[in-house]
């Protein structure tokens, strides 16, 4: 009866398999922001793209949750896990976020700082997607993991800098003469950059399990 049991419980490898979904989701939603911030998709159509990535994104969080409690045995720290996938899901919330910044003050064309910070993000999501395999084998894994890290997080600073240019030009043409203009394309500006905060937030989460794991 024991046997039969386990079989019902969630095993390891479900974790590592449900980690690689989500991050087919994180590469799509950013995949379908750039596509929307270059212009070579619709905006109504990339921003409903994007919330059935976070929508998807979310079914597989509640999977992971749902396997944490479930499972005797897991790949590492309950509380690891439950970090990452959360982790995870919000950067995929504030690519939906952003999405619908847009969507709400009808944002038709963009900046170019923002058409490249869109692009880091993509970057970014790639290097996530990369990594969570890895974390099978952590041991022998640990020092690409460490590299891939280190990547997002060279990539979020990245961000800030175009962040920052953005807004100093973005000010500087429009807040005297179409002061809306300047306060709608700041929140577009905020959201992009929190997508990245996010994604470096992953990062964190993975160099974490790392440290503690290899």
């Amino acid at each position: 009866m024991f046997k039969a049991f386990q079989r019902l419980m969630p095993k390891e490898e479900r974790f590592f398999d449900l980690f690689a979904q989500h991050a087919e989701t994180i590469v799509a939603g950013a995949d379908a922001m750039v596509r929307m911030f270059k212009g070579e998709t619709p905006v109504a159509e990339s921003c409903a793209a994007i919330g059935a990535h976070e929508n998807r994104a979310d079914d597989v969080t509640r999977d992971v949750i749902v396997a944490v409690r479930r499972s005797f045995i897991t790949p590492f720290d309950r509380s690891a896990i439950t970090g990452l996938i959360s982790s995870m899901d919000d950067a995929v919330d504030e690519m939906w976020q952003t999405a619908k910044a847009i969507t709400l003050y009808e944002v038709s064309s963009f900046e170019p700082q923002m058409r490249e910070i869109a692009g880091l993000a993509a970057d970014a999501a790639r290097l996530v997607a990369e990594a969570v395999p890895l974390l099978r084998n952590i041991g022998k894994n640990a020092a690409q993991l460490h590299e891939l890290t280190e990547k997002i997080v060279h990539l979020e600073g990245r961000a800030d800098d175009l962040h920052e240019q953005g807004l100093k030009a973005l000010y500087q043409a429009n807040a005297t003469t179409t002061p809306m203009v300047f306060f709608v394309g700041r929140e577009v500006y905020s959201h992009l950059e929190r997508v990245l905060d996010r994604l470096e937030d992953v990062a964190d989460e993975i160099q974490g399990i790392v440290i503690d794991h290899a």
